[in-house]
């Protein structure tokens, strides 16, 4: 029997949603005031922060499971900001506080200061209906 690979994993979504992430804030840098794409966008940002911090653990399973503790910690260290911003990032939506976004918008792209997205990219506009999507998780 041959090995089953899993052609989306969750470092390949992980680079996706950093290069999308990349992309959003590009585009919000470009809008000069609030409307509902805007909003789109910072909700997009955190989503897909809390998607990448729900990812971690997933990623250092095999690790872990070979022993290799340091290198696991190492990683669970480097990502740990990602679910810490996407929390503020959350709040600071839900409650129109544009300052506290923009704040955070500098954080955010410094982490991702060396991802590259080209002009000729595949990604589309990923944060389209994110608001309502975000939305929708606070009720629950």
């Amino acid at each position: 029997m041959s090995r089953v690979i899993n052609p989306d994993s969750v470092g390949k979504e992980r680079t996706r949603l950093t290069k999308s992430i990349v992309l959003c804030i590009r585009e919000l840098a470009k809008q000069s005031d609030v409307t509902a794409e805007t909003k789109d966008q910072a909700a997009y940002i955190a989503l897909a922060l809390q998607a990448i911090a729900d990812g971690i653990d997933v990623s250092v399973a095999a690790w872990e499971k070979r022993d290799y503790w340091v290198k696991a910690d190492k990683f669970r260290m480097e990502w740990m900001w990602a679910g810490q911003v996407a929390a503020k990032m959350k709040a600071a939506v839900l409650t129109d506080d544009w300052a506290t976004i923009a704040m955070l918008m500098p954080q955010i792209a410094q982490r991702f200061n060396k991802v590259e997205v080209s002009d000729n990219h595949r990604l589309g506009k990923p944060w389209t209906s994110a608001y309502q999507l975000l939305a929708f998780h606070r009720k629950l």
